[in-house]
């Protein structure tokens, strides 16, 4: 073999091993699951295997402050109705931002080891052995001091990988509202509006303009991200120009019932009061229809993917299997949208 011809396989092995490695990506795909009661019925626990190797992130319970006791308590706290045998299961703690704004100080350390010591019992009776855990709070400037101190003391005492969910305003306005004392954030990339009464308003769970306005400001965020993307809807009952509830039981299906409402694209207005699953509407009530189908979905990940910085690994996590509409999102569609990061 000439020197020639010996230099020319060297060059093409050395581009084509370059390619390989900057094709390589290390994605995980994962769920979460928010019910309070743990039952995947087949159709879930097939696209949980399916789609994200039976990875799943599950909230374990709730912490909120409690006016009456003026203290925080654990609610919502998960039943388990069948077996999370074979499941990778990362344990998540939502934390109401109250909590923060009225705990002392000098409790803080108390909540840290109720909430390691319940976490451990729920994941020892279902024998889960789990390696990360997740706090979920949307703290503010006035309650970043106490969560960040929650965060330090609970680390310390359960001494596992901590994650933490990241707003973008979190993101934004990160010189103010400070960066958690964790190992990895969750960036929610949902929930980025504002829930109001204006039937004319862009979808607040995702919408493009709302994004735009932060997205430039994730490459400078000094955490390794994480991704959380939305794949639920809800309806905004809205009553004399006010906003009454959010409801993600009352959906496309129900609102699209030409007897009981009158449709105008998005808003749905009551023909008549009656009740619907347990909830009291009154004639003339409105309900502002927010959805997250596949375009919308697509749409999300090509604006942020840009904006990301590489990493290593990144999970993409999808809230969430409890509530997944599986004539929407299957495998397939949602694999794709994985691979895409």
């Amino acid at each position: 073999m000439s020197y020639r011809s010996f230099l020319y396989i060297g060059i093409l092995f050395w581009t084509c091993l370059v390619i390989s490695c900057k094709k390589k990506k290390n994605v995980t795909t994962a769920f979460y699951y928010w019910k309070s009661n743990f039952n995947l019925n087949v159709q879930q626990g097939d696209i949980l295997k399916q789609t994200a190797h039976n990875t799943l992130y599950l909230r374990f319970f709730d912490v909120s402050w409690n006016d009456h006791y003026h203290n925080a308590f654990p609610n919502a706290i998960v039943n388990f109705s069948q077996q999370t045998n074979g499941l990778q299961i990362t344990p998540v703690i939502f934390v109401t931002n109250k909590t923060f704004e009225n705990i002392r100080s000098e409790a803080i350390d108390s909540l840290a080891i109720h909430c390691n010591a319940l976490v451990n019992h729920i994941a020892q009776k279902q024998k889960i052995n789990y390696k990360n855990i997740q706090i979920d709070c949307d703290w503010t400037l006035s309650t970043r001091d106490k969560y960040f101190s929650f965060l330090k003391s609970f680390k310390k005492i359960n001494q596992h990988f901590l994650e933490a969910t990241i707003r973008l305003h979190q993101v934004k306005y990160k010189e103010t509202t400070g960066i958690p004392p964790i190992d990895k954030g969750i960036l929610m990339f949902y929930n980025m509006g504002k829930v109001n009464a204006n039937l004319q308003q862009p979808n607040s769970i995702y919408n493009n303009a709302d994004a735009q306005k932060y997205i430039s400001y994730i490459p400078q965020y000094p955490l390794q991200l994480d991704v959380a993307l939305a794949l639920f809807s809800w309806s905004v009952q809205i009553r004399d120009g006010k906003v009454i509830q959010i409801y993600g039981n009352i959906g496309e299906k129900e609102l699209s019932n030409p007897i009981n409402f009158k449709q105008s694209g998005n808003a749905y207005c009551a023909k008549k009061s009656f009740f619907l699953n347990g909830i009291y509407i009154k004639e003339n009530d409105n309900f502002k229809l927010e959805k997250i189908d596949l375009n919308m979905l697509t749409m999300a990940v090509k604006q942020l993917i840009p904006y990301l910085p590489p990493q290593k690994n990144r999970t993409i996590i999808y809230y969430e299997l409890a509530n997944l509409n599986l004539s929407k999102f299957n495998t397939q569609t949602l694999s794709q949208i994985s691979a895409d990061f």
